[in-house]
């Protein structure tokens, strides 16, 4: 029975990408399934589901795992030719490390800064909190290219979970034309690089649901 990942607006669900965007990476097969965020019967077909009554949802068979951090744990148990954590284990521990940082931090700019691929790339000012989270990612991205990312363009070199969990900060500076390092900039080309990158942004693209709360620029919708 193939895994099946149920997900919300490709658009604004940035818990959604990650996991998505790993599978898609390490080329694990996958049935997806979209939820909008904004359907009346989104708690209700989910209840039907199992787990938490949020997405992202991985379904293996009778097996139900939900939370993106754990998701990319299960699948890096399942399939560990994927590599989705680095071999070494300075380098495991530092990345699950990070990972688990971003699942639990950043709330500043989660709130400053909402996941909207479909806006056009226009800046928006930092409140302070915003702009020491950017400070403390870029740190995290520079430390973990220079002590491990010598092999290739992420953070550890090969694409991984760790890069999985930063994938929504990526297009979050992007579509906010955030003032980064050379590092990051680089970093970030690596990511929005991907084939699977540009699977995911065109296809949010294409969706026409809007979410008041995720639109900065309210009540005016930018579309590029």
């Amino acid at each position: 029975m193939a895994l099946r990942l149920i997900i919300g607006n490709k658009n604004y669900s940035s818990w959604s990408l990650r996991p998505w965007l790993a599978m898609k990476v390490a080329g694990i097969a996958f049935e997806e399934t979209l939820l909008p965020l904004d359907a009346a019967d989104f708690k209700a077909k989910l209840a039907t589901l199992g787990g938490a009554g949020k997405v992202p949802l991985l379904i293996d068979g009778e097996i139900r795992v939900w939370e993106s951090l754990a998701i990319l744990e299960y699948l890096a148990d399942k399939f560990p030719a994927a590599g989705l954590w680095p071999r070494e284990a300075a380098a495991r521990a530092h990345a699950r490390a990070v990972a688990c940082e971003m699942h639990s931090g950043f709330s500043s700019l989660r709130n400053l800064l909402p996941m909207n691929i479909h806006r056009p790339v226009i800046p928006r000012p930092l409140d302070a909190g915003a702009a020491a989270d950017v400070a403390r990612i870029q740190s995290i991205w520079t430390e973990s290219r220079d002590r491990f990312g010598a092999s290739g363009p992420f953070l550890y070199g090969a694409f991984g979970a760790a890069d999985a969990m930063y994938a929504p900060v990526v297009s979050r500076l992007h579509t906010y034309a955030v003032e980064v390092g050379t590092v990051a900039r680089t970093y970030m080309a690596a990511m929005m690089g991907l084939p699977a990158w540009a699977e995911w942004r065109d296809a949010a693209r294409r969706e026409t649901s809007v979410l008041q709360h995720d639109e900065v620029d309210w009540p005016e919708v930018k579309r590029e």
